[in-house]
């Protein structure tokens, strides 16, 4: 299962690890991703979505539909 937010499209990012003898070590920095049931009120049902907290919290301000719209998305691409 990949660790990516089907909203905003966060995924892990890459580099080195630099300890204070800088001996460069590769290392992983994974998105805070979750999955969450959310209720769309137009819809009057409950979907299943994979998105990270900074995409949950803008989904809280102003609502999921508006959020993809926005964005340029369908309900249907970021649906699990």
């Amino acid at each position: 299962m990949a660790k990516k937010c089907s909203i905003t499209g966060k995924k892990p990012s890459f580099g080195n690890n630099r300890p204070f003898s800088l001996k460069a070590t590769r290392r992983q920095w994974k998105p805070n991703v979750h999955d969450k049931r959310i209720w769309v009120p137009e819809l009057n049902k409950f979907v299943k979505i994979r998105l990270s907290t900074r995409a949950l919290r803008s989904i809280d301000r102003v609502g999921l539909m508006p959020y993809l719209r926005k964005h340029n998305l369908k309900l249907k691409d970021v649906t699990r």
